[in-house]
């Protein structure tokens, strides 16, 4: 008996969307596959699958915003009382030295005692600091106690820090998976300190020149208070404490950490050089007020750079792509002479958003690499020790790189920050072992 059409048995059309095998009916269409976009955002994606990570990150950012705040916040507000630039940076000088001092030990107490015990009295410490700072001024205090204040502001803790030791404890391990989630989190991390040091002096300046000259100091303090008293409180993701590996060795003694914090050192001569010799290259040329746009270009180029650095699988070993990047940065560092002798912010601009793409890759690498080196249950204070090292280069590269603007014009100067990064690529290359090791 022959089979009715209706009877007959379907016949089905294999096919294949977006990686998985499709059944079809002859008249029907296979789904379309998914948009691209959404599967290129996937390693964020499943970074913040993990539970309890945006609840940490969030109020992390809003405490880490101030630190691109204070620095500018304090010279509007000082300069605005005394008319002195050479008091406010002083003042801002005096804090930066003794938070390079004070920073690792911070760090090693939150190692012993744990990340809520130790950042909450220390945020309070620093926003009495901040406040009283303000006061001094308001009040027509003695300039001495400007200094004093400075003391207690040191005690800031290292948000960015905390937050990356989270990341490592939340993916530790050396599986595949554990290390591409700790390179997207180094890399949205270097992201969000480009994007807080790019927003943060620019909401300063809106603050005190609209609102009066206290405003910025003022709402910094609330707001790196505020933000880490409600990243403490997010107790489920805090590493918990090894109290084994805590008398252990210190990470200054660690294989390879002398020349990692070298390279911080000279990374962080780089972006201080580069800093004033900017500033000093517009004011040059009477556009001084186009000086932070410029430099805002080369920080918007970092943190996009360290996005779509996170997206990108990690090959070979970290000490070389460490290398392989620092490198990179030194070559496009190299063309900041050459445009400069332009004589054109217009060209400076876009050479620095380029050469600024380098940045956050080196960064990214460099800090986990510090978490690989850095001995168990010291890893707040090996990264902080990082910060130190960039801090302290800051310092010599806005020194060093002042003094060449005095003497020879801010178009030799930008020999510089080019002749930094050189030197970081260098003792980078330093950092790179003898034979091939695993990734971690």
């Amino acid at each position: 008996m022959p089979h009715s059409p209706a009877s007959a048995p379907a016949r089905l059309l294999l096919t294949v969307s977006g990686g998985q095998l499709i059944a079809a009916a002859p008249g029907e269409r296979p789904p379309r596959r998914g948009r691209r976009g959404p599967r290129r955002l996937a390693p964020y994606a499943r970074l913040f699958a993990t539970p309890g990570t945006v609840a940490f990150t969030v109020p992390n950012l809003v405490a880490r915003l101030p630190s691109g705040m204070f620095g500018v916040a304090t010279v509007m507000m000082l300069t605005a009382h005394h008319g002195s630039y050479a008091l406010a940076g002083a003042v801002v000088a005096a804090g930066l030295v003794l938070a390079t001092v004070a920073g690792p030990l911070i760090a090693r107490l939150v190692d012993r005692h744990g990340q809520a015990r130790v950042i909450v009295p220390a945020a309070l410490l620093t926003a009495t600091g901040h406040l009283g700072l303000l006061a001094c001024v308001a009040l027509g205090a003695p300039v001495w106690s400007y200094f004093c204040c400075q003391l207690l502001t040191a005690a800031q803790p290292n948000t960015g820090g905390l937050s990356r030791a989270r990341w490592a404890h939340l993916h530790r391990g050396r599986t595949a998976g554990a290390v591409a989630a700790r390179h997207t989190a180094n890399a949205f991390e270097q992201a969000m300190d480009e994007l807080c040091f790019m927003c943060g002096p620019v909401v300063a300046t809106l603050l005190c020149t609209a609102l009066f000259p206290e405003a910025g100091t003022l709402t910094a303090a609330v707001l790196m208070l505020g933000g880490t008293l409600a990243f403490a409180a997010q107790r489920r993701t805090e590493p918990p404490v090894t109290r084994q590996a805590v008398p252990g060795a210190p990470p200054l003694r660690a294989p390879g950490m002398a020349a990692l914090l070298g390279t911080f050192l000279c990374m962080g001569s780089l972006f201080g050089a580069m800093e004033v010799v900017t500033i000093a290259f517009a004011e040059e040329r009477g556009q001084q007020a186009l000086a932070g746009a410029v430099l805002a270009a080369q920080a918007a180029g970092s943190a996009a750079a360290g996005l779509l650095f996170g997206l990108l699988r990690p090959r070979g070993t970290v000490r070389g792509r460490f290398a392989r990047c620092v490198a990179a940065m030194a070559l496009l560092m190299s063309m900041l002479p050459l445009a400069a002798r332009a004589e054109s912010l217009l060209l400076l601009a876009p050479v620095l958003l380029i050469a600024g793409m380098a940045t956050a890759p080196a960064m990214v690498t460099g800090m986990t690499l510090i978490q690989r080196v850095t001995p168990a249950g010291r890893l707040n204070e090996g990264m902080t020790l990082a910060v130190a090292a960039l801090l302290g280069g800051i310092a010599t590269g806005s020194a060093g790189g002042g003094a060449l603007v005095e003497a020879h014009g801010a178009v030799t100067a930008y020999a510089f920050p080019m002749a930094a990064a050189c030197l970081a690529a260098a003792v980078a290359a330093a950092t790179r072992p003898r034979r091939p090791a695993t990734a971690r």
